[in-house]
């Protein structure tokens, strides 16, 4: 996932500003940070009519490859180690 220009959708509370990029293999975690969930699945949110995209320009990659992160890559300075932290606070909202 990239974002060229604008505000990504799916994290409006901050951490992947233009000229960013993130890279997600098979099977780990990504996707809406809490808040943008939260907000999404309040009741209304879906009523107004909405445009994705407006005035963001954004990418994506696909592969069925597992990539394989480096030990450069796992001691850069860059490396953000508190990721997990956005779903912190997540609760379901499926009955059970």
């Amino acid at each position: 996932m990239g974002l060229i220009s604008g505000q990504y959708e799916a994290k409006v509370d901050g951490g992947f500003l233009p000229g960013g990029a993130s890279l997600h293999s098979c099977m780990t975690p990504h996707g809406p940070d809490a808040g943008t969930f939260e907000r999404a699945s309040a009741a209304g949110a879906c009523d107004a009519a909405t445009t994705i995209g407006r005035e963001a320009v954004a990418f994506m990659f696909e592969m069925d490859y597992i990539p394989r992160v480096t030990a450069y890559a796992l001691a850069s300075p860059a490396l953000d180690k508190d990721y997990y932290r956005v779903w912190t606070g997540l609760r379901s909202f499926f009955d059970r």
